[in-house]
């Protein structure tokens, strides 16, 4: 049987809702000249509080739809995705859609650093009640640095403050204190903790106010970027099917409208968005 060869593509970057913006900017930070498609489920969000099952399910839609747009590589730029649904696609959904596409998560570059950073060898892991509960950044990170004391806390609030754009609000600060101390007093050699959720890196100068001296909050989209730098340095025939002319189109499968407006929180500029529907 003849290979079907692929055709170079855009770099699929997919959210449930607009968190993953946070990523989006930060590859393109470090990336400029590549091609980029997002996409955010934000008529099926949030992903958090939905079982493995569900998040898989509408995660593989959404894999699917990026790769008919022509994407050969997808960033899952979602924390709950990528604890719930990477696996499995990349183990057993990929060897028979295509095995040369390939997906990405985020919780893997994260992991990969933190033992560089932390000095006390206790950290934090802040995210969604989903996240938390798959434990997959603890598991992510003994693989990598089987001595570090790992801490974790959901923040179910700290989402929907950033999407009703309240996070600026002095309500905000209640939740903020409540999970930053819940975390801290679990473990107080914490030195450092992990904003395991795409929409805290705007709440970063916030938290930031509220921790001790020594302890730091590290936000992913850096780390991420960074991460995806150097796959395409150990991987260049995935570079190379990355086509590259400074380009990105925005899709979500809620209001184009309700997006456009809404991603300006996380962009700080106007966007054109088109509206997609899962097959």
């Amino acid at each position: 049987m003849t290979k079907i060869m692929l055709k170079p593509g855009p770099i699929g970057v997919f959210d449930s809702g607009y968190g993953g913006l946070t990523i989006l900017s930060e590859i393109q930070k470090l990336l400029p000249e590549y091609d980029y498609c997002y996409l955010g489920d934000n008529s099926r969000a949030p992903y958090g509080t939905r079982s493995f099952d569900i998040v898989y399910e509408f995660t593989k839609q959404a894999v699917l739809a990026l790769f008919d747009m022509g994407c050969n590589l997808v960033i899952l730029a979602c924390n709950t995705a990528s604890a719930k649904a990477l696996r499995t696609i990349q183990q057993k959904d990929l060897p028979l859609i295509d095995p040369d596409k390939r997906v990405l998560g985020v919780i893997r570059p994260t992991a990969e650093i933190i033992g560089s950073i932390t000095r006390s060898r206790h950290i934090g892991v802040l995210g969604t009640m989903g996240t938390i509960q798959s434990e997959s950044y603890p598991i992510e990170i003994h693989k990598l640095f089987p001595d570090i004391e790992i801490t974790s806390e959901a923040c179910p609030m700290w989402a929907p403050l950033v999407e009703n754009r309240e996070y600026e609000n002095e309500g905000a600060d209640y939740f903020i204190k409540k999970n930053l101390n819940n975390v801290l007093t679990k473990d107080p050699q914490i030195d450092t903790l992990i904003l395991g959720c795409t929409h805290y890196p705007l709440l970063l100068h916030k938290i930031k106010s509220f921790l001790p001296v020594g302890v730091t909050a590290l936000a992913q989209g850096e780390y991420v970027a960074r991460s995806l730098q150097d796959y395409f340095y150990r991987h260049p025939e995935m570079d190379n099917m990355c086509t590259k002319n400074s380009t990105t189109r925005y899709f979500t499968t809620e209001s184009t409208e309700k997006f456009s407006e809404a991603a300006t929180i996380f962009l700080n500029k106007s966007i054109e968005v088109e509206r997609i529907t899962f097959d």
